[in-house]
């Protein structure tokens, strides 16, 4: 099985707040997206939370904001 790297800058995983400021919008609206349902994301660990930034990008397009 072949894996195909991310070209050199860049980023598969973005954090609750990289995701916040990506969206221009508090940290703590960005939580609750994610606890609706509303914003993808898997939880890493015990405390973090990360969203993947194509699931991102195409989360972002679908509402035309």
């Amino acid at each position: 099985m072949e894996t195909k790297a991310p070209s050199v800058g860049q980023k598969n995983w973005l954090t609750v707040p990289e995701t916040a400021e990506d969206l221009r919008i508090p940290r703590t609206r960005c939580y609750e997206l994610i606890q609706r349902g509303e914003l993808p994301a898997v939880r890493i660990g015990s405390e973090a939370s990360a969203l993947t930034a194509a699931n991102l990008r195409s989360s972002y397009s679908k509402t035309g904001e």
